[in-house]
């Protein structure tokens, strides 16, 4: 699931990205164009009493990012609340958030 809101920054959005801990994963790395790709940049915090793995980027406004979850640093895994999906040179999708 992706939260916006805004930003006290002028030009800029606050996303909070989540990802269900019902994976049962030891790890989960938010992955984007925010991050050039780099697969350890964002490590997700897991919160339990929410069922969670969560992160809160500060992006700027009106762009649209890229991104994927890496979990347990080898499954890649979409967002199905993202606004939309596009094809990646993998051969699957990438989500897309836009701020």
């Amino acid at each position: 699931m992706i939260k916006k809101e805004s930003s006290p920054s002028a030009g800029k959005v606050l996303v909070t990205f989540e990802y269900p801990t019902a994976a049962r994963a030891a790890t989960v790395h938010l992955v984007g164009d925010f991050n050039k790709w780099d697969e350890e940049a964002t490590p997700m915090q897991r919160d339990g009493r929410a069922g969670v793995w969560r992160a809160r980027l500060e992006l700027d406004k009106g762009r649209e990012y890229q991104f994927r979850y890496l979990v347990d640093g080898t499954s890649w895994h979409n967002d199905w609340h993202s606004d939309r999906y596009v094809p990646n040179i993998h051969g699957s999708d990438n989500s897309v958030v836009s701020t």
